[in-house]
Order: C-alpha cells, then sequence, then structure tokens
C-alpha cells in the first residue's frame, strides 16, 4: 500500500470515534478497545483533538439497560453517568503514556452563536498549546434536539475547522464507505472521492454492529463532504485501522479537498445552522445575491415565512422555493412585511434611518450547493 503524503504531513488531526467502537449494549465502556484507539492515536498526541461519542451507550450497563432508550430523560440519565466514565478511561489510558486530556461538552448553542463559536474555539487552541489531547463530546446530559442521527460526525467537522485541522479521521466499524452493505454481499470499497459522481450508487444506511450508535455511513459522508468543502481532507474508516490511517497508509475512503479554505464563520452558518425562516426573493435578487456576491435589500423580496428575529439564520429562496444562500437577517419577522418590495431610500424617508440598511449583509451570508 502506498503512503499518503497529506497525513503525514498533516499537523493538527481530528480523529471522531463512534459508539460501537467504544462499548456494547451489554457490557458499558470496552476498555480493550479504548487502549487500542489511544495507542493508535498516541504518535498525533499533542496535535490531536478527539471527537468521541459513547457516553450515552457507556452509562446503559450501570443503570442496568440493555438496550438503548427511546425516551429523552433516560438518554440524559444514561450521558451524565457514562461520560465521566468514558473521560476517566480515556484519562488513564493516555495518563499510563504522560499524556493528559480535558474534556469539552459542547451543544448546538457552542457552535451556532458567535460568541459561544470563538469561545470554543480559543479553549480548543490553548488545550493544544498547552499540550493536552481535548475530548470532545456533544453534551448529551442536558442537550434536546443535540440527541439525533449523526450529531457527533457533523460536530467532528466543526471542531476539524475550528482547530484548523489539516485531516479528520472518521472512526466506526467500517472500514471505508462502499458501493453496498459488504456484510450483506459482494461490495466495493470506494477508495478515493473528489466529487459527489464519486458516490453515486452508495448504500449508506444501517447503524453500528453493536446496536448502540446512533449514525449510519450516511452521516459520516455528510460530514466529510462538509469538511472536504473547506479545504480539510477526511478519512473514513475503522477504528481497527486507526494506526495505519493515521501513519498514512492507503487504508479506507479519502475525502480529497472540494474546496479553498474558508472562514470558520462561513462553515458555521452553511452547515451547523438551523433555519428559522424563509425569504423569497424575485428573479433580479437571487441574481445579485448568488451570481454578483451582493448584499440582500428589501427591494428583492416578495413573500417571507417562518418565525425569526434579528440575527438568526434564514434560508434565502428562489421564486420556486429553493434555497440559494443563507444568512443572519437583520430584521425581525412582523417588521418585513411592510418593507418588500420597497427601497430602503423610501423606507428610511418613511420609517427613519435605521430601516436605510440591508435584510441580510453580504458578510453575513453563504451561498449553499444546489440541494443533489
Amino acid at each position: 500500500m502506498t503512503a499518503r503524503d497529506f497525513v503525514t504531513r498533516a499537523d493538527r488531526v481530528v480523529v471522531k470515534v463512534g459508539s460501537s467502537s467504544l462499548t456494547t449494549a451489554t457490557g458499558g465502556i470496552d476498555g480493550d478497545r479504548v487502549d487500542a484507539l489511544v495507542r493508535a492515536v498516541l504518535p498525533r498526541a499533542g496535535r490531536l483533538v478527539l471527537v468521541s461519542s459513547g457516553a450515552i451507550a457507556a452509562g446503559l450497563a450501570p443503570l442496568g439497560l440493555t438496550r438503548r432508550p427511546r425516551d429523552l430523560a433516560t438518554l440524559q440519565a444514561a450521558a451524565s453517568v457514562g461520560q465521566s466514565m468514558l473521560v476517566h478511561r480515556y484519562a488513564t489510558a493516555f495518563g499510563k503514556a504522560g499524556h493528559r486530556v480535558g474534556q469539552v461538552l459542547l451543544t448546538a448553542t457552542d457552535v451556532i452563536r458567535r460568541t459561544h463559536y470563538r469561545n470554543a474555539r480559543t479553549t480548543l487552541d490553548r488545550l493544544l498549546e498547552l499540550g493536552v489531547v481535548p475530548i470532545v463530546n456533544e453534551n448529551d446530559a442536558v442537550a434536546t434536539q443535540e440527541i439525533r442521527v449523526g450529531d457527533n460526525d457533523r460536530l467532528a467537522a466543526i471542531v476539524a475547522h475550528l482547530v484548523s485541522a489539516d485531516l479528520l479521521v472518521l472512526l466506526s466499524d467500517v472500514d471505508g464507505v462502499y458501493d453496498a452493505n459488504p456484510r450483506r454481499g459482494p461490495a466495493t470499497m470506494v477508495r478515493e472521492v473528489r466529487s459527489d459522481a464519486d458516490l453515486d450508487g452508495v448504500g449508506t444506511r444501517g447503524t453500528g454492529s453493536a446496536g448502540v450508535g446512533v449514525g449510519g455511513m450516511s452521516t459520516k459522508i455528510e460530514a466529510a463532504r462538509m469538511a472536504a468543502s473547506g479545504g480539510v481532507a477526511t478519512i473514513i474508516t475503522s477504528a481497527a485501522k486507526a494506526a495505519d490511517a493515521l501513519a498514512g497508509v492507503d487504508v479506507g475512503t479519502v475525502f480529497h479537498p472540494t474546496g479553498p479554505r474558508r472562514a470558520s464563520r462561513l462553515l458555521w452558518l452553511e452547515h451547523a445552522t438551523t433555519p428559522q425562516g424563509r425569504l423569497f426573493l424575485d428573479d433580479g435578487a437571487v441574481d445579485a445575491v448568488v451570481d454578483r456576491r451582493v448584499s440582500l435589500l428589501p427591494a428583492g423580496v416578495t413573500k417571507v415565512d417562518g418565525d425569526f428575529s434579528a440575527g438568526d439564520p434564514v434560508d434565502l429562496v428562489n421564486p420556486s422555493g429553493q434555497p440559494v444562500a443563507r444568512g443572519l437577517v437583520a430584521y425581525d419577522v412582523v417588521e418585513l412585511p411592510g418593507m418588500l418590495g420597497r427601497s430602503t431610500s423610501e423606507l428610511a424617508a418613511e420609517l427613519g434611518s435605521s430601516y436605510e440598511r440591508e435584510i441580510v449583509h453580504r458578510d453575513d451570508l453563504v451561498l449553499l450547493p444546489p440541494r443533489r
């Protein structure tokens, strides 16, 4: 197998490991698996951020639960019990090699609100400067909407941009992306992904074999595409092949960068926000926003949909309702109906100078790729 030079040259690395690679539904944390993972990533310690699922799964056995619960309160209780056990296990394993770990629990708020986002980045940067291995997880013990399919895969891609990583490695119990389920018959691994065309016909459904994970291959592919769109190379492989992947051995599926490095804030806006409404644009406004990359003015908006306040993310859609961009709106929804289709000078003359501004400023706007 050939070496992947971009892996060996990578400075900062984010590794994400799934629940099924660390735990079982009946036995909680599998200490041998955790130790094996730590041995695999040790050469990168000091330049590594580890995004680890497994808190909920780790809390099942101590609570006498044999399967992942469905109600939110029990999920949160399991996460509360399991998170401390999981981090303690990591601290012990890394400590044997002389490395310290630091727990970083994030919620959607920490990657949606600008101030929180900057604070999270500063914390992770400082931990790395101090030689600490950050162990990042979603704050499932208090989360509500956050406990859903694929959050930690997407979170890992966001963290990769937060810390300006050169490489993201997504680990599970499957050693790569296949064109069919390899457990059910013949399948061929997709070795290289340079565009969405390389993923045509790929089957993506399924959870970890242990039955404790919530994400399937689809969430990993979406996370890999997200990271690659912002210039971060990504590898999807199994936890058993983590050491080889980090050593540059040709294992798993590599997603090559499909776009240049972008400001973390734009990646946050595109991938880590949930739009609170829609602004319908006329054809001229679509051209202005998409082709000329200018701010959105009231004159180009024909209709408003949703319930949002100033500063919330909204989708900008074309006359047929297809999203073309996402941005932070400058007005509350109740202010907009009387402004639509009017010039800013007209609005300023009637309502005051504070209305002589854009609905969405170009610096608060990111274009969205066409839906597949």
